[in-house]
């Protein structure tokens, strides 16, 4: 009788690591494949959990000045609204008063450009750059029936936004009036054994994602403050809607505010000229590490405690899977689940630093039994 092979211990821990780690990939994978196809759900209800994270704490507080819980939440979404679409009415005044002013720079800097480029140090004379930089100066000055018509072919994209908006703006509204009750809808979908754990880590996420939130806003802020300042002192055109795109790139944490405010220099360069645009690039610089040195750690560091590489690695998974969008809700992603793992090695240690109870020893049988 032969004997049987023996499989060495290494190679046969290796292999059940192996396939438990392929099962763990392989459902990760189904889950971002479900995510991103009906991504024209998820990315609105992922945006709701953010807006209602930001601002629930406004609807308990009007709830506990006497207010109704519907008409506070009415209350809240409104003023969201308002903000949202006054940003946006602001961004499109600039835009329209000084947009043709910005296109006559820009024309104007490729015109030096070009010159600077035949009659420099470089004397290019290729025929082929003057096709190129004409062919660029005619698009940048192009009537607006070019730009209606390009923007006609992105309908179904633009039909999408709007349908994700209201979408996000129903989701919000239910979940500040009713997400107590939702939640336990959610939490009833598990073992009756796994429900207090699945509860409590879901409050242990919900506190990680308000305090991201907010950090995050007061971060970004700051940021759009400073650099839209910066603007205003050197004359920079489109001071509003650089502020804008700086506040809003700012929920991109570490490269979002950074490359938003890359476009304010550009702005600075075509407008106002290479020195210009080089002081505008030191109050990027200054309000980044403003941002690097003093607001991320004592806002992000203490409230939601995530590694700075932790954040970069999120960030690029984020983009990877979804662009602009997974960049935007990767590093809440993140904050969520290392909130919740913390969490549930905080009770594993207390259950087991817990003193099993004393049990009493029964008397010794009498002999005669």
């Amino acid at each position: 009788m032969s004997e049987r092979y023996q499989v060495p211990i290494g190679v046969e821990i290796a292999t059940q690591w192996a396939w438990r780690l392929l099962v763990i990939g392989g459902a990760g994978l189904a889950v971002i494949w479900l995510l991103r196809y009906f991504s024209e759900i998820s990315v609105p209800i992922a945006i709701a959990l953010l807006g209602t994270a930001l601002t629930a704490g406004a609807v308990n507080w009007l709830q506990d000045r006497g207010l109704p819980r519907l008409l506070s939440t009415f209350i809240v979404v409104i003023f969201m609204l308002v903000a949202f679409f006054g940003m946006l009415t602001l961004v499109g005044q600039q835009l329209s008063t000084q947009a043709t002013q910005l296109r006559a720079n820009v024309v104007d800097g490729i015109s030096e450009v070009q010159r600077w480029a035949e009659t420099g140090p470089l004397h290019l004379t290729d025929s082929q750059l003057k096709g190129w930089v004409d062919r660029a100066k005619e698009s940048i000055s192009s009537s607006d029936t070019s730009i209606l018509t390009q923007a006609g072919e992105v309908g179904s994209t633009v039909t999408h936004l709007v349908a994700g908006f209201f979408i996000a703006l129903f989701a919000s509204f239910f979940f500040l009036y009713d997400g107590k009750r939702i939640w336990s809808w959610v939490v009833a979908l598990f073992p009756r054994a796994a429900r207090d754990k699945v509860d409590s880590s879901g409050h242990t996420a919900w506190t990680s994602l308000t305090a991201f939130v907010r950090a995050t806003v007061l971060v970004a802020f700051t940021d759009a403050v400073g650099i839209a300042l910066g603007a205003w002192l050197l004359g920079v055109p489109l001071t509003l809607a650089i502020g804008v795109l700086v506040f809003l790139g700012a929920f991109i944490p570490i490269i979002g505010a950074l490359l938003s405010g890359m476009v304010a220099v550009l702005v600075a360069l075509v407008s106002q000229g290479p020195l210009t645009a080089l002081f505008m690039l030191l109050v990027v610089i200054a309000v980044q590490q403003l941002e690097s040195h003093v607001l991320q750690p004592f806002l992000m560091g203490r409230l939601v405690a995530v590694h700075p590489l932790a954040i970069i690695l999120a960030i690029g998974a984020g983009v990877t899977v979804a662009g602009v969008v997974g960049a935007l809700i990767a590093v809440p992603l993140a904050a969520c689940l290392n909130g919740i793992v913390h969490h549930l090695v905080a009770s594993a240690k207390e259950y087991q630093d817990e003193p099993e109870p004393d049990v009493p020893l029964e008397p010794p049988e009498s002999a005669g039994r």
